[in-house]
Order: structure tokens, then C-alpha cells, then sequence
């Protein structure tokens, strides 16, 4: 043994995406999986969630389409990961202020607004893949007005984390 520590192990952030990513993977979504992680200033994960049907809506009568009439889709029923991880917290609202929140997509303004009435002054994303949506404009819009940082996660070198659960 030499004597070292490891080298590859996770920084704070890969760590964090990952636990949103992992989160993501509960959602019963078909089309479109998102988690969410929000982290106290100290480290701590404060609260996770994912995107998907709200508590006692059966998902299996659950509208997943994205397409065909608005009522006979998931859109107006879906909860989305960041919502989720706001409400699923269980402590003092105060800890959510000046807390950052990890989230795999960008969130839409909804969310936006969510978060920014939580408390949370900091955004991680991987993808904005909706960037061009008046939604996504919106959001950054409303990040920029309320003194939210929003960053995309540069990761030095891609990364697979694969988790053996035997």
C-alpha cells in the first residue's frame, strides 16, 4: 500500500449531480427522468426529489403522454423534481436559504419561482437542452432579477458511476 488517498474519488459537485441523477432514476416517467438534490453551504444534502405524479395519483391511470389534448397529457399534472425536493423537506424553511440545488435539466420558470421563494441562491445544471423555450428565457429572466447564480456542471472528464447493489 503506498500509502495515498485515492485519486478518483468524487468532488462536492460530481457527488451531488450524481445523488440528482440517482434521484432522477425513481421517476416513472417514460420520456423524461429529472432529479434534484438541494445542499446546505456546509455539504449537507437538505433534500432530494424527481419528477412525477403528485402523492395518491395513481401513476398507473397517470397521464405520461407528451402529446395529444393538454388534460391528456402529463403537463398539467406532473410535479417536477425541484418542487418536489422543495416540498419534501422537512426542516426550518430557513435552511433552504443561500442553499444551492443540483439539478440534471435546467429548471423551467415554475420551478424558477420555486426555487427562488425557497430561499436557494444557487443553481447547478447539466443540461439546458430548453434553452431557447420562452420558458427556459423566463426562468434566467427571473434567476437574474432575484440574485439567483445558475452554472452549467463542467466536468473535467466524463464520468459512468456504476453502483453494484449485491
Amino acid at each position: 500500500m503506498s500509502g495515498e488517498k485515492r485519486k478518483d474519488y468524487l468532488d462536492w459537485n460530481e457527488y451531488f449531480m450524481a445523488i440528482a441523477k440517482l434521484s432522477a432514476m425513481r421517476s416513472k416517467d417514460p420520456s423524461t427522468q429529472v432529479g434534484a438534490c438541494i445542499v446546505s453551504n456546509d455539504n449537507r444534502i437538505l433534500s432530494i426529489g424527481y419528477n412525477g405524479a403528485p402523492n395518491g395519483f395513481d401513476d398507473d391511470k397517470f397521464p405520461w403522454a407528451r402529446d395529444g389534448k393538454n388534460l391528456e397529457t402529463k403537463y398539467p399534472y406532473v410535479c417536477h423534481a425541484e418542487m418536489n425536493a422543495v416540498l419534501n423537506y422537512r426542516g426550518s424553511k430557513k435552511d433552504l436559504e443561500n442553499a444551492k440545488i443540483y439539478v440534471d435539466l435546467f429548471p423551467c420558470n415554475e420551478c424558477a419561482k420555486i426555487i427562488i421563494q425557497s430561499g436557494i441562491k444557487e443553481v447547478v445544471y447539466l443540461s439546458d437542452k430548453y434553452a431557447d423555450s420562452e420558458n427556459n428565457i423566463a426562468s434566467r429572466k427571473l434567476f437574474d432579477s432575484c440574485n439567483v447564480k445558475y452554472s452549467k456542471l463542467e466536468l473535467k472528464n466524463e464520468r459512468k458511476i456504476m453502483i453494484d447493489l449485491n
